[in-house]
């Protein structure tokens, strides 16, 4: 059952709030022992609320339009009264003690917090499976990666332990396991969603981001999640459109580009399924057209000094007195991210806005562009080399390597599933649009999905 079902289900009294929870409990009972998607089960305080939520629907009364809804979230982001670790030994033990803008915001729409899910070591690693509670393992193939760093919401959402996700991405980390997960995942506008009270990567790069198993509840969440937020310094502000408000009007005529740059080394599966997804828009009406973007080499670079000077600045100090503490993997990425020389970041800084625009020119030509999520299908836990058309290369970078040029620019971009390999893993494609365009990616996402 997706999000909008249940959502029907609680609406129309075939379901109650608390009926959902317990199912949903049932199931996390059952799979997340194999997936290892939950660091913490909220069962006490879910079954709480899933009460009193189910007392207010008895009386006519719903809080929002996820009410008795159970949502899984990223244990970057913080709970009140549940601890919350980044998926490190370090804060194994923290408890915070409010809640982030984001969970403020699903608790006044009804949702309930269903657990606090694993995460790639404090969000710094594409693969989802280097944490201090154990890998995540992929519903399609507990062999494989999740994807990361959102790792543990995608394979909570994946098997039905939760029938939402709440992620963040800074390189790509909600859309990679939304792609291997066979899930929908929106990296809204740069300051969309509020970060007030997560804890950071790179803070003018991280993205809070919903994971659903559709588009239209994918919306739907953005609509609650959206909004200004004082206590966020990046937030943007003005008020957010209706995220719904396009889904059903078709891309007859719309615009699709395919920027070269994307289409270089990828795995041949994943090339079919993207030319797969081209007819499909082409049988819809749409127009798709070749494009280049050459400011891309530049915004990639620019994006990797921008996470690695940031993060090394979150880390210096709890890097110098608690080394042995970190993954080894993320240490390594941490002491590399220490060697970045500052003049590199303030050049990176300065270059932004001409790479931003360089990047958005693009929209003059067509509405969205479209290219795949990952260059290669999920890989197993632990590899960090694989072939793609005969080379090897590594997996980190490559991983990260279609997605996170639109964290640098901040351009919306949401990956929706577009069907699997042979063997059965899923794959993504992705759809980029310009500043405040995710209402026009939503659109094309939901006439791909009913296609």
């Amino acid at each position: 059952m997706n999000m909008m079902d249940a959502i029907r289900s609680i609406r129309e009294r075939e379901r109650s709030p608390k009926d959902l929870v317990n199912e949903t409990l049932g199931t996390i009972r059952k799979k997340n022992p194999e997936l290892n998607a939950f660091i913490t089960i909220c069962e006490e305080e879910a079954v709480r609320e899933a009460e009193q939520l189910t007392r207010e629907w008895a009386s006519g009364t719903f809080r929002g339009p996820l009410h008795g809804i159970p949502v899984a979230v990223k244990d970057l982001i913080y709970t009140e009264g549940i601890r919350t670790t980044m998926g490190s030994v370090i804060h194994s033990d923290f408890v915070p003690c409010e809640d982030a803008t984001v969970v403020e915001k699903l608790k006044d729409a009804g949702a309930v917090i269903i657990g606090k899910t694993n995460t790639h070591e404090f969000a710094y690693g594409p693969t989802g499976d280097v944490s201090h509670f154990g890998p995540v393992r992929n519903p399609y193939d507990p062999s494989k990666i999740s994807g990361g760093s959102s790792s543990g919401s995608a394979a909570a959402v994946a098997s039905g332990m939760a029938l939402a996700g709440i992620g963040t991405d800074t390189g790509g980390s909600v859309r990679i396991p939304a792609s291997a997960c066979n899930l929908v995942g929106m990296k809204p506008t740069f300051g969309r969603i509020s970060k007030h009270n997560i804890f950071p990567l790179a803070y003018t790069l991280d993205h809070p981001g919903p994971m659903t198993a559709g588009v239209e509840e994918n919306a739907v969440l953005l609509n609650v999640l959206a909004g200004p937020d004082p206590a966020d310094r990046y937030s943007l502000l003005e008020s957010p459109p209706d995220f719904t408000a396009e889904l059903r009007d078709g891309v007859e005529g719309m615009v699709i580009g395919l920027p070269a740059p994307y289409f270089r080394l990828l795995d041949p599966e994943v090339r079919a399924a993207t030319e797969r997804a081209v007819r499909k828009f082409e049988s819809l009406g749409a127009k798709v057209i070749d494009i280049d973007i050459p400011a891309i080499p530049e915004i990639n670079e620019a994006q990797i000094v921008t996470i690695q000077c940031e993060a090394a600045a979150i880390h210096r100090e709890t890097m110098e007195q608690r080394p042995g503490d970190y993954a080894p993997e993320v240490l390594a990425r941490l002491e590399a991210s220490m060697k970045r020389a500052g003049w590199e970041y303030v050049r990176a800084q300065q270059e932004r806005p001409r790479l931003i625009e360089a990047f958005n020119e693009v929209f003059s030509k067509v509405d969205v562009l479209l290219v795949p999520t990952l260059p290669f299908l999920p890989t197993l836990i632990g590899e960090r080399k694989t072939i793609v058309e005969g080379t090897e290369i590594d997996v980190i970078p490559a991983l990260l390597s279609l997605t996170s040029p639109a964290n640098f620019t901040g351009n919306p971009s949401l990956s929706v599933p577009a069907g699997f390999s042979r063997e059965g893993l899923p794959i993504g494609i992705q759809l980029i649009g310009n500043h405040g365009d995710e209402a026009k990616l939503y659109r094309f996402g939901y006439a791909f999905e009913r296609s």
